[in-house]
């Protein structure tokens, strides 16, 4: 009777050393397991895009989460602060203007989709040349003023100074042979002003908003794949952290899924382009 004691309580010890054991090793892989990776995003339609990544990477036993953010500043204040490990809303010009404006060190460390701007008008149809003197909208901020400047030289209504590119104004205008009024505004009431201007340099988005078609411009911009590169949304990050295996792994799945192109043309249509393509 006293052996069997013995026994029995030796196997409830050994069970309850493997039970122990057990939870110390569920713990410390627990422990082990490196946090999600944080990727800070603005309101668009592409995060679904994005979200179909999430979910492939996590198949893939990589755990991402997407941080919303309201506004275009706090994403990458939120990667400079550690909030987040890196974001994907900006291209690379914006980011450089962050970067002066705010001494950080951010880094442009792969391409996303690119969307294209366009000369956009309620008065001229596609093969009609800009008339002397006409009034051209476009937006009043540094780097999309810039962004239309190039378009603009593109269509030989303007010559800039020579190596100008991104941080071009309306300085750096040297030829305007046909005299037109370029008129700034606020890029997000672009679709306000058709009515008021010969012309409008602006984005899809805002010509649908004014009734235009989106593949309706005179003129766009996605025709130089430098320009495509220059201006397309890219993933930001800390220099710290650019070869980072793990956002270096989501990036290729974003880029390498199929039905991730297929939400972006479902959402912005012809005028997309894959930047990493080109």
């Amino acid at each position: 009777m006293r052996l069997t004691t013995l026994v029995r309580w030796g196997i409830l010890a050994l069970g309850s050393s493997m039970l122990v054991l057990s939870a110390q090793a569920q713990n410390a892989a627990e422990k082990e397991k490196p946090a999600a990776l944080k990727l800070g995003v603005i309101p668009v339609a592409a995060n679904a895009a994005t979200e179909l990544a999430i979910q492939k990477a996590k198949e893939q036993g990589l755990e991402v989460e997407l941080v919303e953010f309201s506004d275009w500043v706090v994403p990458n204040t939120a990667v400079v602060d550690g909030a987040v490990d890196f974001n994907f809303f900006q291209h690379e010009p914006f980011m450089n203007q962050f970067n002066r404006n705010q001494g950080a060190k951010l880094v442009a460390i792969d391409y996303g989709y690119s969307t294209t701007m366009g000369i956009y008008s309620k008065k001229l149809k596609q093969g009609d040349a800009i008339p002397e003197r006409a009034k051209i909208a476009i937006p009043s901020d540094p780097v999309n003023t810039a962004r239309a400047l190039l378009l603009l030289q593109t269509a030989g209504l303007i010559a800039l100074k020579p190596g100008v590119t991104s941080e071009a104004t309306l300085d750096d205008i040297v030829q305007n042979p046909k005299h037109i009024d370029i008129i700034q505004i606020d890029g997000a009431h672009s679709a306000r002003s058709f009515d008021d201007v010969t012309a409008s340099v602006t984005y899809a988005a805002f010509a649908k908003q004014a009734g235009i078609a989106e593949t309706d411009g005179l003129l766009f911009d996605n025709t130089d794949p430098e320009n495509i590169r220059r201006y397309a949304i890219r993933f930001v990050t800390l220099p710290e952290r650019a070869k980072d295996a793990r956002i270096g792994q989501f990036i290729q799945i974003y880029q390498n899924t199929p039905e991730v192109q297929a939400i972006l043309k479902k959402h912005y249509g012809a005028l997309i382009d894959f930047a990493w393509k080109q």
